[in-house]
């Protein structure tokens, strides 16, 4: 068996039969297609219809893997809170997946009624795109505002503590002052004891003779003390503890005033205030902010945030609610067919009837003279292209004569 190489059957030009067969295929598909628009009124370009699901699948997709993401996110490691989490997105993305078929429907139905409907769930699926498509905007925008949020808490703080650190140093002051002025108090006081105590006369020791109950002599030494001793003593050694605890009062005060800087107060302030600059500048919305109301991005207020915010999630998120179901609508163009045609309310005038039945009666004669059968000639046969014959022989020539009656009998 002997193979042809691929290449000399894909060179081999096609046969003209099978290109005008393609060609008059295609054209009685386009006349159907045509015809079938005609009958339907309307006619559907597929092209846009295509364009307009990438763009429901794109939301959709979209709008699923941030609830995925916001559920992980807020489930607080709950497995079942994920999951609870996650229905309603599930219904929303089949709601939105409505909305093209709907448009659709808006343009080809002939009931007003069932076109109400098709609108008013064309708004309905509007309103669920643009609460998932807004979702989607705000987690965008969330974590440059949380992170300016926090920056601006931080700020606050070093300004309230800036604006306090005054009161404390005097209160701290006043503390260390009172514990010097009673630890004061106590050192004069002890010294005053003390300088008492020294002031006392001496002890005084005398031998005491006497007999006792047996009737036997005896001879003691008894000292006596000065009453206030006892009490200067224990008027020193109270001084003594009283000075130990206003000391140690004393060292934390003073610890606590060298903690308490203004220039370590102005430094945090500054450091915070940076901070909360470089978290505004990084912040997209707070610069738009900025540029609307003319101000400076690190002076722009959480209500003209909000406000501005308003703006940058819904208005997008009503765009591309309604862009894919106007592409949809856009898709479908309708005409009048026939049975509308019958009643736009023309009206023949009765004086114009024979004029109208005379050309109506021209016509119907000539197509009956076009339609009667006429002789076939040998000069006048047309062979179809579409059928092949076999090749026609020519006759052959008459025998030559060299008799010149029989030449000139032949022409006459």
């Amino acid at each position: 068996m002997k193979f042809w190489p691929m290449k000399f059957l894909s060179d081999t030009p096609p046969s003209r039969d099978v290109q005008r067969e393609r060609r008059e295929w295609m054209l009685d598909q386009q006349r159907w297609k045509h015809q079938r628009d005609i009958e339907r009124g309307y006619r559907i370009k597929w092209g846009y219809v295509a364009i307009a699901y990438l763009v429901e699948f794109m939301v959709i997709g979209a709008s699923l893997w941030g609830a995925w993401l916001f559920a992980g996110t807020y489930n607080d490691g709950d497995d079942r809170a994920f999951y609870f989490m996650l229905l309603a997105p599930l219904v929303y993305a089949a709601v939105e997946l409505c909305r093209v078929p709907l448009g659709i429907l808006a343009r080809t139905q002939r009931s007003w009624f069932v076109k109400a409907l098709a609108i008013v769930g064309i708004i309905f699926a509007a309103g669920v795109t643009t609460k998932s498509v807004s979702q989607l905007g705000e987690m965008m925008f969330h974590p440059r505002l949380m992170d300016a949020a926090k920056a601006k808490t931080a700020l606050k703080d070093a300004q309230a503590d800036r604006n306090s650190i005054d009161t404390r140093i005097a209160a701290a002051n006043a503390r260390v002052e009172q514990y010097t002025n009673e630890l004061e108090q106590i050192e004069r006081r002890s010294a005053e004891n003390a300088s008492q105590l020294a002031g006392l006369p001496a002890q005084r020791c005398e031998r005491v003779y006497g007999t006792n109950s047996r009737g036997m002599r005896y001879s003691n030494l008894k000292c006596v003390t000065d009453p206030r001793t006892a009490t200067l003593n224990a008027a020193v050694a109270k001084a003594g503890s009283d000075r130990g605890a206003i000391v140690k009062e004393l060292e934390e005060a003073r610890k606590a005033r060298a903690a308490l800087d203004r220039g370590a107060a102005d430094r945090k302030v500054a450091d915070a205030e940076q901070a909360y600059r470089n978290s505004v500048n990084r912040s997209q919305l707070h610069s738009f902010t900025a540029m609307v109301y003319g101000v400076d991005p690190i002076d722009v207020n959480d209500a003209q945030v909000h406000a501005f915010l308003r703006i940058f999630v819904f208005v997008p998120a009503l765009c591309a609610a309604f862009a894919s179901t106007i592409l949809a609508l856009s898709a479908v163009s309708v005409r009048k067919t026939f049975m509308d045609e019958d009643d736009l309310g023309a009206a023949v005038n009765p004086e114009a009837t024979p004029y109208l039945l005379a050309s109506i009666a021209e016509g119907v004669r000539q197509e009956m003279a076009l339609a009667q059968p006429r002789p076939m000639t040998r000069e006048a046969s047309v062979i179809p292209l579409e059928r092949r014959t076999a090749p026609v022989v020519p006759p052959p020539p008459p025998p030559a004569n060299t008799s010149g009656n029989a030449t000139t009998g032949a022409t006459a």
